[in-house]
């Protein structure tokens, strides 16, 4: 596969935890990494306590449990679940915005315009971050700019991570949701994990497209 003008390639599969550990390129350059994981993991925001996990119920599951450096909620990848991209951009780049929320404009058009190119009617979200009860807990229980939707439930989540050099913004996209196997992984009772599981239902969904394609169609969709 050709990468696409501007934007070196890079494709893994492996641990979440190595993935998240690594370092921005330096020099800062724009970059893309497409990451598959070998096993589950619980990826958690950066300003998450520990105390969220169920360590009990992550370590019976065989579940990796990894924190980003970018902020938001809890993430769950399992192979073939979940999409996982990185996208670097260097400061003073053409796409670099010092507006932290405008920052995500060009990467959620892109997102949506490969959706389109998939049939598939996508809207990225413009305003402010929209919360809701487990959107601190979760990612994908709320939506912040940039994020994008189908039929109003979100379909690709986004967080970033922002040093002088450079911004790595980091993009789920769903390819299964089912939001009880997450909630199962955090400290919660059984009465409110229920509750939980009935609201986040909606609030996410999966996006009706294989992985590789969805791959191909989000790299076309970058601007050069």
């Amino acid at each position: 596969m050709t990468d696409p003008p501007g934007w070196p390639v890079r494709r893994e599969v492996g641990s979440a935890g190595t993935f998240h550990a690594r370092p921005l390129p330096r020099p800062a350059r724009r970059e893309v990494a497409v990451f598959e994981v070998d096993r589950p993991a619980l990826v958690l925001g950066s300003t998450q306590a520990d105390d969220v996990v169920d360590a009990v119920a992550a370590r019976a599951g065989g579940v990796e449990v990894v924190r980003r450096r970018s902020g938001g909620g809890a993430v769950l990848l399992e192979p073939a679940a979940a999409l996982w991209v990185d996208v670097v951009v260097p400061a003073g780049d053409e796409l670099w915005s010092d507006d932290v929320g405008l920052a995500f404009a060009w990467l959620g058009e892109a997102w949506a315009g490969a959706l389109g190119a998939l049939g598939l009617a996508a809207v990225v979200h413009e305003g402010g971050l929209c919360t809701t009860t487990w959107s601190r807990l979760v990612c994908f229980g709320g939506l912040g700019p940039g994020e994008v939707t189908l039929g109003g439930a979100k379909v690709v989540g986004l967080a970033q991570r922002r040093t002088r050099e450079a911004a790595r913004f980091q993009c789920a996209a769903l390819l299964a949701w089912a939001p009880e196997r997450l909630l199962a992984l955090l400290a919660m009772d059984d009465a409110t994990r229920g509750r939980a599981a009935a609201e986040l239902a909606t609030a996410a969904a999966a996006v009706p497209a294989a992985s590789p394609d969805l791959v191909e169609a989000f790299l076309a969709h970058l601007p050069p």
